[in-house]
């Protein structure tokens, strides 16, 4: 029997929510704080230092860059920081197109970088050099701080603190009072890493730290570089194998401005052009 005829009308059932969408149909979203190159070309006076480079360095990764000498490894850090500007090609950090920004900008967005060369400077303690990697989060301006205005007096208090947790770190405590140029090298080269880390960066770019250390300072830079890309994005080019062995879970090889391999470091390590083009070349680039 229709109930609609004797003016009864059955219960009007609940509305179920729609169901959410099945994510495995969408397209996966570009990860946050991963460093995307795509298609850069860089030239110098009709010289292809780059050409169409493209790769993506994961956040909590370490992606290593290997290459024989004139390869490109650091002239694509120089276009991460704005140092030189690509013919061709975009890199994306963060959703942020970088070739957008000056190069004083990056720490303000997260991006530090080590250098070939230590770059600290003689006349300030180790501390205060490390202070200096720190100052992109200092609030007082210039002329506070030269006045010494209370809240400036704040401000350096703070940035101290950031400085020795930064040396704490990088296993430099014990030096803060010291000056630079009475440090060994290895030392040296760790307050240089403790002054990128003072900004604690979302992407770390570190272009050859294991410069001038001995092997048996290396595990211990492993382990450092694999705690910092515990929340961070962490790009090395280096040429001590033994050091990219352990501490990158991708591998980039560039040769002649191209990509010739990519994946990990087992992988790309055995495969014949990488050992053709790298492993028997000496040197960098």
């Amino acid at each position: 029997m229709n109930d609609s005829s004797s003016g009864v009308h059955p219960e009007t059932p609940p509305v179920s929510p729609p169901a959410p969408p099945d994510k495995s149909d969408l397209a996966a979203p570009e990860p946050t704080g991963a460093l995307q190159v795509r298609g850069v070309t860089v030239r110098f006076d009709g010289v292809t230092a780059l050409d169409e480079v493209s790769l993506t360095a994961m956040p909590r990764q370490v992606t290593g860059i290997i290459g024989p000498n004139g390869a490109g490894k650091t002239t694509l850090l120089n276009a991460v920081c704005g140092f030189v500007r690509p013919q061709a090609g975009q890199l994306i950090f963060d959703d942020t197109n970088l070739a957008r920004l000056r190069p004083h900008r990056l720490a303000s967005r997260g991006i530090a970088r080590t250098l070939q060369g230590l770059g600290l400077f003689s006349r300030l303690t180790v501390l205060e050099n490390v202070m200096v990697g720190a100052s992109c989060h200092a609030r007082a301006g210039f002329w506070p701080a030269l006045l010494g205005l209370p809240w400036s007096d704040s401000d350096e208090r703070r940035l101290r603190d950031r400085a020795r947790e930064a040396l704490d770190r990088a296993g430099a405590a014990d030096l803060a009072d010291r000056m630079p140029d009475e440090l060994a090298y290895g030392l040296r080269k760790r307050v240089a890493i403790a002054r990128a880390l003072a900004a604690r960066p979302r992407l770390l770019l570190l272009d050859e730290p294991a410069s001038g250390l001995s092997e048996r300072e290396l595990p211990g830079l492993s382990g450092l570089i694999r705690e910092v890309a515990a929340d961070a994005c962490v790009v090395l080019v280096e040429h001590r194998i033994d050091l990219m062995m352990s501490a990158c879970d991708t591998i980039v090889v560039l040769d002649f401005g191209k990509v010739i391999a990519t994946g990990p470091p087992g992988q790309v390590l055995t495969d014949p052009a990488v050992t053709t083009a790298y492993l028997g070349a000496t040197g960098d680039g």
